[in-house]
């Protein structure tokens, strides 16, 4: 054994010693009295034995009923305190359980009826969009005061004009090729009268050899070269109306390609237009959104009424569904319906060609649906709700369309009435038990 381990050896047999001597000591204080006894049970003078008591004390210890008395009722109070306390804990548990289940908001929906509302976006474009060119060549001789950006003509108004003086000629040499035509013709028709009774006064039978003796393929010739005459008389005064550029529908100029002083070929742009009278929006829908809406064939009989909004909401403006487009469109793959609204720039607050606006078709009516706040789908889309024993359960909604800030979804089967909570939170669980608090709900506003 090591010196180290015959050390600690030692060290707690020392210790035990010290704790049977302290034990020892103390005991034999404890019976024989603080002052302890005397060898061979010799006493003190005067000294009465320790068991020994006053007159009027207990023999064996015992002490005095009202001490004795006072210690048990000082032994039963920690008791009552306990108990007290028990209640008191018994309380408190139940008002934290109490407290412990989260109050949520909710509100009560039923089945009703409800007319659907389609929501789109499109951009308000031109019922025509045009081009303008020139029809001949030549120098822009004059332009109107005001063929500027922005400004509205009528149809037929004058933009432009080109310098005619060529056009003119070309009219006038047109017009005498004319008469040189209607005299050649007359002639013609002359000489083949005089043919004609020359023949007949011959005594010949029959017909001539030749239909030139009768001067018939002259005549022809001569009554095809005046309605060529016709023709070129009519080109040249239809170039001549050209000079004159015109609109050919009411329009708003968007941009000007020409100049006082420019020289145009036929075919080179003069200015942009927009027609005024009609404004289309194209609004692409989807599949769902079609379900949504009245069959197509009504129409026929009564267009569909649209409300459109400009972005901010600021302004307001009615319009119709004037047809629907049989074709998907190639980017969204979504069908689209074409809104008309008339005289676009003369409403109270005009509708500006490229604005972008929020369309709202009014559609068909669902017979017992929900009506809830859109708040309530959560970002997993689910919709929660209160049971009879409220605890929480949800589902994944049947959304027919939204309107107003609300959804509009099926009800679950075999429910009518339901407790639906307003605002979701990531944290639900089902079967957890709330504190449902009723909210106020208007509906459909």
């Amino acid at each position: 054994m090591s010196q180290q381990r015959k050390t600690i050896l030692i060290t707690c047999l020392s210790a035990i010693a010290i704790v049977l001597a302290v034990y020892l000591v103390g005991g034999n204080t404890s019976d024989e009295g603080p002052m302890g006894r005397m060898p061979g049970g010799d006493r003190p003078a005067g000294q009465r034995p320790s068991g020994d008591r006053p007159a009027g004390n207990h023999q064996g210890g015992e002490r005095p009923e009202r001490e004795r008395s006072g210690d048990d009722a000082t032994r039963q109070r920690p008791s009552e305190s306990s108990a007290t306390a028990s209640r008191d804990s018994a309380k408190t548990q139940s008002s934290t359980s109490t407290s412990s289940v989260p109050e949520i908001g909710v509100v009560s929906v039923v089945k009703k009826s409800h007319q659907a509302l389609v929501t789109g976006y499109g951009e308000v474009s031109p019922q025509f969009e045009l081009t303008l060119s020139a029809l001949v060549s030549g120098r822009i001789q004059s332009l109107d005061t005001h063929f500027v950006t922005g400004a509205r003509f009528l149809a037929d108004e004058a933009l432009a004009e080109i310098d005619n003086t060529d056009y003119l000629q070309a009219v006038a040499e047109a017009q005498a090729d004319l008469e040189d035509a209607k005299v050649a013709l007359e002639e013609e028709r002359l000489q083949g009268q005089q043919a004609m009774s020359e023949w007949q006064r011959s005594g010949l039978d029959g017909e001539p050899a030749s239909e030139l003796v009768l001067r018939g393929p002259q005549l022809a010739a001569a009554q095809a070269t005046l309605a060529e005459a016709e023709r070129a008389l009519a080109q040249a005064q239809r170039d001549l109306g050209f000079t004159q550029i015109t609109v050919p529908f009411n329009s708003l100029v968007v941009s000007r390609s020409v100049q006082p002083g420019s020289f145009v070929q036929a075919g080179d742009d003069v200015a942009s237009l927009y027609s005024t009278d009609i404004a289309e929006i194209a609004i692409p829908l989807s599949a769902s959104q079609w379900q949504n809406l009245k069959p197509a064939e009504t129409l026929n009989t009564s267009p569909w009424a649209v409300t459109l909004s400009d972005m901010d909401n600021t302004h307001i403006w009615h319009g119709v569904v004037q047809r629907i487009e049989q074709h998907l469109d190639t980017a969204s793959r979504q069908r689209n319906a074409i809104v008309q609204i008339e005289k676009p720039l003369d409403q109270t607050a005009p509708l500006y060609f490229g604005t972008y606006v929020t369309a709202t078709i009014a559609g068909k009516t669902w017979d017992d649906v929900w009506q809830i706040p859109s708040s309530a789908i959560s970002q997993q889309q689910e919709v929660w709700f209160v049971r009879d024993d409220n605890t929480l359960d949800n589902f994944t909604p049947d959304v027919l369309f939204m309107k107003n800030g609300n959804a509009y979804i099926l009800p679950v089967e075999d429910m009518d009435n339901v407790k639906i909570v307003a605002r979701p939170l990531s944290s639900y669980m089902v079967n957890m038990a709330v504190l449902p608090i009723e909210e106020s709900f208007d509906g459909d506003r």
